[in-house]
């Protein structure tokens, strides 16, 4: 039996320490800025992301890596005897699962097993950890995909954006919506369902309603929340992700909630403030 090597995108948002831990692999999209091209968390962060966007007032373009990207990261593994198991941004979001699978069709199959995530941020990444673990104990990448694929109904991922601005800018809210959002302070609580985002909900008034809310809502599932794989990634709100893992913690008996920071794909359809929270349910 080969060798699985796992890899995902540069949405998934793992932080170092994780993907060294497991060795996983990372294929990034592309941030675009004019005439600019950028390999997200490569050539650009999201501090520099956040840079341009106030000096230009434009957002940048995201788009998925190639075909052949694809073939450049797979390639020298397959060639060292190792299977691929890939984990993409969802396929209702991105042409990156595609372009995955063309390149998967071009080897005997088995090779290069592709696993549309129908998520983003760490909803991706707590997939590919779990399938670098379950890689460990002996699974076959077709048993890992079988796993995932009927465990994705079981993830939870919300998230809270603090101004609708980058919505905006980016052509997801019409400036009456943003002007009236912002000038009402509120808050939509978006959450991933069957690989599209939704807005679940609408908190008017101050953050920290918001926040509390977000909370509330993983609480209730504090139970069935499976060992390993709860997350709370954020853009700029370090703090406020820090407070959640603690309370998270604190309910649930979990001391293993890392907190991922998201990249600059993620954080250009979000914008800073951006905090959320990602898990499995048992």
């Amino acid at each position: 039996m080969r060798k699985i090597k796992v890899f995902t995108d540069s949405t998934s948002d793992l932080t170092p320490e994780l993907l060294d831990r497991y060795e996983i692999g990372i294929v990034p999209l592309y941030v675009v800025f004019g005439e600019t091209s950028y390999r997200d968390g490569v050539d650009i962060v999201p501090g520099t992301l956040y840079r341009l966007v106030d000096e230009t007032g434009n957002l940048p373009k995201t788009s998925a890596p190639a075909p052949g990207d694809f073939l450049s990261y797979f390639e020298p593994y397959l060639n060292d005897n190792y299977d691929i198991l890939y984990i993409g941004l969802s396929s209702c979001l991105s042409s990156t699962i595609q372009n995955a699978t063309l390149v998967a069709g071009q080897f005997e199959e088995g090779r290069v097993t592709v696993v549309d995530s129908l998520n983003l941020c760490t909803g991706i990444g707590l997939q590919a950890v779990l399938a670098a673990r379950l890689a460990e104990e002996g699974k076959t990448p077709r048993e890992i995909k079988e796993y995932l694929v009927r465990k994705q109904g079981d993830i939870e991922s919300e998230f809270i954006i603090d101004t609708l601005d980058y919505l905006h800018k980016g052509g997801r809210c019409s400036s009456v919506q943003a002007f009236i959002g912002n000038m009402l302070k509120i808050r939509p609580i978006v959450k991933v369902i069957d690989g599209k985002m939704i807005v679940a909900a609408k908190i008017r008034g101050k953050r920290e309603k918001a926040l509390q809310q977000l909370l509330d809502n993983a609480l209730a599932n504090a139970e069935r929340m499976m060992p390993g794989t709860i997350y709370v990634a954020h853009s700029f709100a370090l703090e406020e992700a820090e407070y959640l893992r603690d309370e998270l913690a604190r309910y649930t008996g979990q001391s293993d909630i890392p907190i991922t920071e998201a990249g600059c794909v993620i954080s250009s359809h979000c914008g800073r403030q951006t905090v959320g929270i990602f898990y499995m349910k048992a």
